[in-house]
């Protein structure tokens, strides 16, 4: 495992995730629609606490931090980018762009292009988006095991070869879990991603969320209606989250999730992946995950300044 047990840092989790639970109408979620895995990094390591961790759900886009890592690792090698790269990749971020996005997995995996493709072209099409998974098995984390970020981002029905590569009952639509996606944030956060210090720098500054400037308005910031809505005023938060409602297919319909990253003056920084389904919570999430966010920082940050 990348994190440590510490019964106490898992007793005080399970106190915050029984606030959450017996909260009323427990925000429409139960132990089955509901994942998350809080870490507290400090110098000895990291705690971990982890409920449902290998949940294998629809990530949203959440699965565009990991395309951030894969961009900026392959911008170390590259010797020609497009000139607009650069503005995707901060778009694919901070706005959550679903275009930007697909432009990067277009540049990452020599793809392109919408339409039904021959058995024998998709096949080949199929192996060149494999890379996108290729690239995070190499990685040889156990938690990868299972996972796919192979298909690009969609607000509803797929067609052409998308809709080939998902499969007819979408078996191949991208899919993560809590615990990898802590990985993620936690390795980054760590220096232990294959990124050189500079690449690793420019990650965290595009996940940072700067609550006091003008972007944190826009309603696609993914700040004040997520978790870290219910965030201290003093805290810097990273973060990466995501959404669907009903998108066309029950695969991928109503989904909320977020990953974040949260540290306070005088107390050990915190990361939460946290990954719902349920009508109610995809609807009214923006309302909800903050409260969810409140209850669950408040008792970890405080333990955190225990420790």
């Amino acid at each position: 495992m990348f994190y440590t047990s510490d019964p106490s840092w898992s007793g005080i989790c399970d106190k915050a995730v029984a606030r959450v639970l017996d909260h009323p109408g427990a925000f429409g979620l139960t132990k089955d629609t509901f994942g998350l895995v809080a870490l507290r990094e400090d110098s000895k390591g990291l705690a971990g606490y982890v409920l449902n961790g290998s949940w294998q759900c629809y990530p949203c886009s959440v699965v565009k931090a990991f395309h951030l890592v894969h961009v900026l690792q392959r911008l170390e090698e590259e010797t020609c980018a497009p000139d607009d790269l650069d503005q995707a990749i901060l778009d694919m971020i901070r706005w959550s762009s679903n275009t930007a996005t697909n432009y990067v997995i277009d540049f990452l995996t020599g793809t392109t292009g919408d339409t039904v493709l021959s058995q024998a072209e998709l096949e080949a099409y199929r192996m060149k988006r494999q890379g996108l998974n290729r690239y995070f098995a190499a990685l040889d984390w156990p938690e990868w095991n299972g996972c796919s970020i192979a298909m690009k981002l969609s607000g509803d029905t797929r067609y052409g070869r998308e809709a080939q590569l998902a499969g007819a009952n979408g078996e191949h639509l991208n899919r993560l879990t809590p615990l990898v996606s802590a990985r993620l944030f936690s390795d980054l956060f760590a220096g232990n991603l294959p990124l050189s210090p500079e690449s690793t720098e420019k990650a965290k500054q595009i996940l940072l969320r700067d609550r006091t400037s003008l972007d944190a308005d826009n309603p696609l910031f993914q700040v004040a209606d997520f978790l870290g809505g219910g965030a201290p005023g003093n805290a810097k938060i990273w973060s990466k989250a995501g959404y669907t409602g009903w998108t066309g297919d029950p695969h991928t319909s109503y989904f909320r999730h977020d990953l974040i990253r949260v540290a306070v003056p005088d107390a050990k920084p915190i990361i939460l992946s946290m990954m719902t389904q349920g009508r109610l919570m995809a609807e009214y999430g923006d309302e909800l995950f903050p409260q969810i966010g409140r209850i669950l920082l408040s008792k970890l940050l405080d333990a955190s300044d225990a420790h």
